[in-house]
């Protein structure tokens, strides 16, 4: 991270001291990573010898960024308006036009990484990465010990949210993040070569391809014997339209040759 993050929870935070005549506060400038103190003026603030204004508009539910002496939104417009969006829990979702991209409602999208990551026991394995996003996932196969994980993220703009989140793992050592579609460039993967596969795909009715037959047996001949699948669905569409996607993903797996079962917001499987 090279300046600090701010949200409307510590930017307040920061006004209120000042308004107090407090001469510093110690708050979080990482999301939550780590606390630092902080020098409180009334026309400014100092972090690291640094003088920062404060915001005459500090949005909710919004983080800012600090670059070329002004603080801007961790956000980008190319395709679709991609956003870092900040939770109670400190790790960061991201949203893709309003559509919130993690589970943060009842647990931190971190923690619920780590638990989805155990589901797979990444120790020792190599691990196929599908659709990186934040990079939670490949934050804890890392530390889960695994011995390469290969992740693969189609969106340029959720790649450089990556790099603005302290949450992030860097891609380097046994880390390895490939900008690109995951669907096209799975079959230059040789057979049987992934140990594991973590696959958290957009809702199906943003990316349909990640949920096809088709891509399926992909990741089954990738895999190799006994290999564990996790893949997250959460329930799309099921209030609306009655439709029940994650039985019809275990029909689809079963058809590629898995074992699969309903575990939690996601299936489980295993390559027979």
């Amino acid at each position: 991270m090279s300046g600090p993050l701010l949200s409307k929870e510590v930017h307040d935070t920061l006004q209120a001291a000042a308004r107090a005549g407090a001469s510093a506060v110690e708050c979080s400038l990482d999301l939550g990573r780590t606390r630092t103190t902080i020098e409180i003026g009334i026309a400014d603030w100092v972090w690291q010898g640094q003088r920062f204004p404060y915001l005459e508009n500090c949005k909710d539910r919004t983080i800012y960024h600090w670059i070329d002496g002004s603080f801007q939104l961790a956000a980008r417009f190319t395709n679709s308006l991609i956003k870092l969006v900040p939770t109670e829990w400190g790790p960061p979702t991201f949203e893709i036009d309003g559509t919130k991209m993690l589970p943060t409602a009842q647990v931190s999208p971190y923690a619920d990484a780590e638990r989805k990551v155990g589901l797979i026991e990444p120790r020792g394995k190599v691990v196929l990465d599908t659709c990186g996003g934040l990079g939670y996932f490949a934050a804890w196969c890392l530390q889960g010990q695994a011995k390469q994980v290969l992740s693969w993220e189609k969106n340029a703009d959720v790649i450089w949210l990556r790099s603005l989140n302290p949450w992030s793992p860097a891609a380097r050592g046994a880390l390895t993040l490939n900008h690109g579609d995951i669907t096209e460039q799975i079959v230059t993967l040789p057979d049987a070569t992934v140990d594991a596969i973590l696959h958290d795909p957009p809702r199906f009715g943003i990316a349909g391809e990640l949920y096809s037959q088709n891509f399926y047996d992909q990741l089954a001949r990738v895999l190799k014997r006994k290999g564990k699948l996790f893949h997250y669905t959460g329930t799309p569409n099921k209030l609306t339209s009655g439709r029940d996607v994650p039985n019809e993903v275990v029909k689809r797996l079963r058809q590629a040759g898995f074992v699969a079962a309903l575990n939690g917001d996601g299936i489980l499987a295993v390559k027979k």
